[in-house]
């Protein structure tokens, strides 16, 4: 189990690695597509963003906050023209299209923030190149973030792992709640595999309420395999009441009910 964690986060930076390197190139360069629909949250906008290089292809879509969209009243009625931009820490967005009862596309160009790098730098995060700035613009990897996340003193905590976190909601109250409920870890690695994996602050106190002493890969291994606080109390109702996380994680995985 110990390989868990470092097997999440490699299978996260690997395929974060591989998207910007098929859309590898200078930071003029930038540039793509986008579209905007509506979100089923209010005041978001689902908007993707899409851009080519020697025959690759990176595709971002997510919820977007309505307010981040400057020049452009999205609530407008009426096929039209627009242009407007999107400013984050790591650089501006600039884009034009069209916009149809809150649906629309276009191209956007990306413009690096020329800053953002010395700042992140000052911070303890380096290595930001073209690529990674412009994948943290797209994912909204802000310098308030960034001290945020160092204030929580967590080990292995680097540039891609800032990114990571932004991309499976890895956040400061995050780690503070898991820190309440009795987790001593403070491996970068172990929160981005418990966020990924669906350990919640509610599944540790359950699992402690259980009896158990679960470790940060056992805890992992119990949310992949299944073993819940509904299935540890039927063992305990059929007589087998002292049995460890790996005896239970054994069972469910040779379907044992």
């Amino acid at each position: 189990m110990k390989s868990l964690k470092t097997t999440t986060l490699a299978l996260v930076l690997c395929a974060w690695a591989l998207g910007c390197s098929q859309a590898s190139f200078a930071a003029e360069e930038f540039k793509g597509s986008w579209t905007i629909a509506t979100s089923k949250e209010p005041g978001q906008v689902r908007l993707a963003l899409m851009h080519r290089m020697h025959g690759g292809s990176s595709h971002h879509e997510t919820d977007w906050p309505a307010k981040s969209f400057q020049g452009v009243d999205l609530a407008a009625r009426g096929k039209r023209d627009v242009e407007f931009s999107i400013t984050r820490d790591a650089g501006r967005f600039d884009c034009e299209g069209y916009l149809n009862g809150g649906e629309g596309a276009g191209l956007f160009r990306f413009v690096p923030d020329a800053k953002f790098g010395k700042e992140m730098s000052a911070l303890g995060f380096n290595g930001i190149d073209d690529e990674k700035q412009f994948a943290m613009a797209v994912h909204d990897v802000t310098l308030d973030f960034a001290r945020q996340m160092k204030g929580e003193q967590l080990s292995g905590l680097e540039t891609d792992t800032l990114i990571a976190f932004r991309i499976h909601d890895v956040t400061p109250q995050f780690v503070r709640e898991l820190h309440a409920e009795g987790l001593t870890t403070t491996s970068s690695d172990a929160f981005l595999a418990f966020r990924i994996h669906g350990v919640t602050p509610a599944m540790v106190r359950d699992v402690r309420a259980s009896g158990l002493k679960a470790s940060d890969d056992e805890l992992i291994a119990m949310r992949i395999h299944g073993v819940s606080p509904e299935f540890i109390a039927e063992m305990k109702s059929r007589g087998l009441k002292n049995l460890t996380v790996d005896q239970l994680v054994s069972l469910r995985i040779h379907g044992i009910d």
